[in-house]
């Protein structure tokens, strides 16, 4: 009787194992799997997702936060792309940053920062959402390289809080990669996070089934040619570290695709083909490369159309041969007519966002790599401040960081065209 007992609970203990591993998402070859099912889906750029529990207003809070994930769910939305923790403070490039910061100065943490990112996973796990959590930032709106850069003394105060030109932004972030102390700043900031106790679970964020992968950073690019080299060097050994610790998670780079790489195919691939690397990421953004000029958006919207179509289906070929999933985690448009204005029609967007959805849900049936998307993004309850375009601290953030206008790119909740289409794809993506 008590060997019996003992076989039932060691087979008990088994089951209650398996089980729990199998609710961190995994890859097989180019699809993701959860739960022993294929996984796929259309989520949200949520990046401030990780500070609206630290607000001390908890209708602006918490609240807002639950039922934000709520209205998420409601719509078929259950992946969500978070900024785990910002650097430094003031101005860089000259704008706002994002705050409160993580790590407001060199080797200086503020753990309660992460009792944030703590109740946002505690939340997305009660609702069985999870989330890519990216470590840090190509671009100046919450810190990343330029701070690590500036700490560091590789370039000075006055030239990190000015407005930078573009070749000026280029040539000072390409010299992240080659500065090792800057890149020491960042592993102890990576260390802190990943080894992070959730107040909420228990749980360190290395076992965090709320958390789908790590991404080394948004948008991480070499920014110049003669980087390249070292930043080859930098992902694939990033990619490597993290897996070390962490066994559980999936890991990606989180770039553009080949416009973020030297503009060069060959080196997404070569980028993305180390076996530390788990997926392919790639972000689309029409307005900001030219794709279309001036504030007639739906005029120019079929070759926005057919160029993003031939960008995906490029990058699609490339993660059919070196077999991993391909993830669109980045897309915008701005409402008709360029306006700020929330009552202003999304027809052009709306438009936009199905011709993308159509080519995850054809890759679907076709079992092809493209595993999902992220919408950008989540604006949720907050709305643009008329007269204001940009974020003063105070505001309620929403999804056009501090240097873009608000209300730019964001989809706010009260945008039901948008949401209704997404809620299809969302059930025809996960109808077997």
């Amino acid at each position: 009787m008590i060997k019996k007992l003992i076989i039932l609970l060691i087979l008990l203990f088994g089951y209650v194992t398996i089980h729990a591993q199998n609710t961190f998402v995994s890859v097989k070859n180019t699809h993701f799997t959860r739960n022993n099912k294929p996984y796929y889906y259309i989520g949200a750029n949520y990046w401030y997702g990780g500070m609206l529990a630290l607000e001390k207003d908890n209708s602006r809070g918490k609240e807002r936060l639950k039922k934000e994930l709520d209205f998420l769910k409601s719509k078929g939305v259950n992946n969500l792309r978070v900024l785990a923790g910002s650097e430094g403070r003031g101005l860089v490039n000259g704008v706002e940053r994002v705050k409160p910061s993580f790590q407001p100065e060199q080797g200086k943490f503020n753990p309660d920062i992460l009792e944030g990112l703590d109740y946002l996973l505690f939340e997305m796990g009660k609702r069985k959402m999870v989330a890519v959590l990216f470590l840090s930032n190509n671009w100046e709106w919450s810190g990343g390289f330029l701070q690590y850069l500036n700490w560091n003394k590789v370039i000075s105060d006055s030239t990190m809080q000015s407005k930078m030109s573009w070749d000026g932004l280029r040539d000072n972030t390409s010299k992240f990669y080659s500065c090792a102390p800057c890149k020491d700043d960042y592993n102890k900031q990576l260390n802190l996070i990943l080894n992070h106790k959730n107040k909420y679970t228990g749980r360190t964020y290395i076992n965090e089934p709320a958390i789908m992968a790590w991404e080394l950073a948004n948008e991480p690019r070499p920014m110049r040619t003669s980087a390249v080299d070292a930043y080859k060097e930098w992902t694939s050994s990033v990619a490597a570290y993290i897996k070390s610790i962490d066994k559980n998670h999936l890991v990606t780079l989180g770039t553009e695709g080949i416009m973020g790489t030297d503009e060069s195919a060959a080196l997404f691939a070569e980028v993305n083909t180390p076996a530390q690397i788990d997926y392919l990421t790639l972000h689309i953004w029409p307005k900001n490369w030219g794709w279309f000029t001036g504030t007639a958006i739906n005029d120019q919207l079929p070759q926005v159309i057919s160029k993003s179509d031939a960008y995906i289906k490029q990058h699609e070929v490339i993660a059919k041969q070196i077999n991993k999933p391909l993830v669109i985690e980045e897309f915008g448009l701005p409402r008709e007519d360029h306006s700020f204005d929330i009552a202003a029609s999304t027809k052009s967007r709306d438009e936009y966002f199905n011709s993308i959805f159509k080519l995850i849900k054809e890759s679907k049936l076709a079992a092809g790599p493209i595993a999902g998307c992220n919408i950008w993004a989540f604006g949720g309850t907050a709305r643009p401040i008329p007269g204001q375009l940009f974020w003063k601290e105070g505001d309620d953030f929403m999804g056009d960081p501090p240097q873009e206008e608000q209300g730019l790119n964001s989809v706010f909740d009260s945008d039901t065209s948008t949401w209704n289409i997404i809620r299809s794809f969302s059930q025809t993506l996960n109808t077997r």
